[in-house]
């Protein structure tokens, strides 16, 4: 009984010490005192509490603009939208203090969680990249700007994974291009990568992925046209196998190769038996 009763006090008090500062917080929100509103915002982001705090901060940034406190609430304020996860605004407002405080103390983390935050908007490799090419842009930005940052280790690792990102897309779409068959378009986006990503971790594919758009090609083409294509499918399995003959591809390689050669041995046969 006495447990209970004191529960049931503790949960009264409580009660009523939110609701004290939830009408504390309204009063402010709607006085006319930017010392109090600026305050109470203080106070609601030092403890995590970033839709309130912003709440207060569109109300006191006109007011504080040119004054000491200014440079302080915007950054405050851009990192609230970063918080809260509202990455458009949030890179925006990261660079607009960048550009508005150059010789800040907090210059150098403004200028890289606004390059974080076109980071964080990227989308999956699959969607539509805009927002992963510029990231990367704000990103290598931050990098020629702070070359002896601290942030710097993060800031290759974020560019390496957005990097990654579009490399996937690339080598997806050749490899949708040899699913429905269009082997003259696989071939040629196989070559695109291998050209403009010489240290990715999918070249390996796109090498045999040029092989078996060929070899694809040449076995589905008018008869007139298999040898030639086919000589042209063994010079690209040469290539693949230059580079990455022991790969995990070396099986899926091995079988294609042996029916490109034993059909070009078939043209040998029909050459010898009409001599």
């Amino acid at each position: 009984m006495f447990f209970k009763t004191m529960r049931t006090t503790l949960l009264l008090i409580l009660s009523i010490l939110l609701f004290t500062s939830c009408s504390e917080y309204q009063r402010v929100l709607k006085n006319d005192d930017t010392a109090k509103k600026y305050s109470m915002m203080n106070t609601m982001y030092e403890n995590g509490k970033y839709k309130k705090a912003l709440k207060l901060m569109e109300q006191i940034v006109p007011a504080y603009r040119g004054k000491p406190q200014a440079e302080k609430l915007m950054f405050m304020y851009a990192n609230t939208f970063y918080n809260l996860e509202d990455f458009y605004l949030a890179g925006y407002q990261f660079e607009r203090f960048a550009t508005s405080y150059p010789k800040s103390d907090s210059v150098e983390i403004a200028s890289f969680k606004g390059a974080q935050s076109y980071y964080e908007l990227s989308s999956r490799f699959s969607l539509d990249q805009e927002e992963t090419y510029k990231g990367l842009e704000k990103l290598q930005s931050f990098i020629d700007k702070y070359p002896d940052s601290e942030l710097r280790t993060d800031a290759n690792a974020k560019v390496a994974e957005l990097n990654n990102k579009l490399e996937k897309k690339s080598i997806e779409t050749a490899k949708q291009y040899l699913r429905i068959s269009d082997y003259k378009a696989a071939i040629e986006s196989f070559d695109n990568f291998i050209l403009d990503n010489p240290g990715s971790v999918y070249r390996k594919n796109a090498y045999f992925g040029k092989f078996e758009a060929a070899y694809r090609l040449a076995i589905n083409s008018f008869p007139s046209l298999v040898k030639d294509r086919l000589i042209t499918a063994k010079g690209y399995y040469n290539n693949f196998a230059k580079y990455y003959g022991d790969s995990d591809l070396k099986e899926d390689s091995d079988k294609l190769i042996e029916d490109v050669n034993k059909r070009l041995n078939e043209y040998k046969t029909e050459t010898s038996s009409l001599k």
